[in-house]
């Protein structure tokens, strides 16, 4: 069962005291208009308790409230910090790593462009000597 600060048990002790009250009036020795006027008098207070309950207890659930949204907003914030703050390191990473990708690209396009001309320079002194061999075996 919910716990909501003793609301239900403070208003089954107004009931139990009004009904208490009310029977301890009915059977006292008094006279009818006497009686009437306690009666009346006795629900007149405790109708003016009960409203300050009830409004003590509207007091108590408006703060209660106010604090979870308060609660709730701080909560909210913070989240959206941690968001922000992983969103910038994954960035920063990203970023990084494109970097580091690129450096790498150049690097293996520098060295196959080195192996492509080098085979292309080995190709033209191969075909050099080749030529060359063929006129000297012609001669």
């Amino acid at each position: 069962m919910a716990d909501n600060g003793g609301g239900d048990k403070l208003v089954y002790f107004l009931v139990g005291a009004g009904i208490g009250a009310v029977t301890a009036l009915l059977f006292a020795p008094k006279a009818g208009a006497e009686l009437r006027a306690d009666i009346a008098d006795r629900t007149r207070r405790g109708l003016d308790q009960a409203r300050e309950t009830g409004a003590d207890l509207g007091n108590k659930a408006s703060d209660l409230y106010q604090s979870g949204v308060e609660r709730a907003s701080d909560l909210a914030a913070r989240g959206r910090d941690g968001v922000n703050e992983i969103a910038s390191r994954s960035r920063e990473a990203v970023e990084d790593l494109t970097s580091r990708s690129k450096e790498i690209i150049e690097r293996q396009k520098s060295q196959l462009t080195a192996a492509i001309d080098a085979g292309k320079q080995g190709y033209r002194e191969a075909k050099r000597a080749d030529k060359a061999n063929a006129a000297f075996e012609e001669s």
